[in-house]
């Protein structure tokens, strides 16, 4: 019998083939995407259209973590990655409880569409604000950074 494949497996695979060598910032602020989708998904009454909305949201989605994760993992010096990364992951692991705890505080102000459509309005304000106050960021062309030598 066949495994189901694993969420995100495909995502995977496309980065594989086509890595990610220019425009990283950009690429890495369509996390946009990520709000326009869920704000697609909070609004849909058409199930196609909702299954293709969570495609975009979960492929968006999979790509902003990849940059960010190869971004801290490459900026980073040396001697602090152990430490940045022990904070990443707490920061990481304690978001999904506090993204939880606050879905179930505005469903239950707004409902369940209005807390979908606050979370993904919210996504896109946050986007825009990273935008202006970290334009660097956003012009990034690669991964590594270019006064970066050579195998650092």
């Amino acid at each position: 019998m066949r495994a189901a494949p694993r969420p995100g497996r495909w995502s995977c695979r496309f980065l594989t083939r086509f890595p990610l060598r220019r425009s990283v910032g950009r690429t890495l602020f369509s996390v946009a995407i990520f709000g326009l989708c869920t704000v697609i998904f909070g609004l849909s009454r058409s199930f196609p259209l909702t299954v293709a909305a969570l495609v975009g949201l979960g492929a968006s989605d999979m790509i902003s973590v990849v940059i960010r994760a190869s971004l801290v993992q490459l900026d980073t010096p040396d001697a602090l990655r152990g430490r940045v990364s022990a904070v990443n992951a707490v920061f990481i692991g304690t978001s999904n409880q506090l993204g939880e705890f606050e879905s179930g505080l505005t469903a239950a102000w707004f409902g369940t569409v209005g807390a979908v459509l606050v979370g993904g309005i919210g996504t896109l304000a946050v986007v825009a604000l990273w935008w202006w106050l970290f334009p660097e960021l956003a012009h990034r062309d690669s991964l590594v950074a270019a006064d970066t030598p050579p195998g650092t």
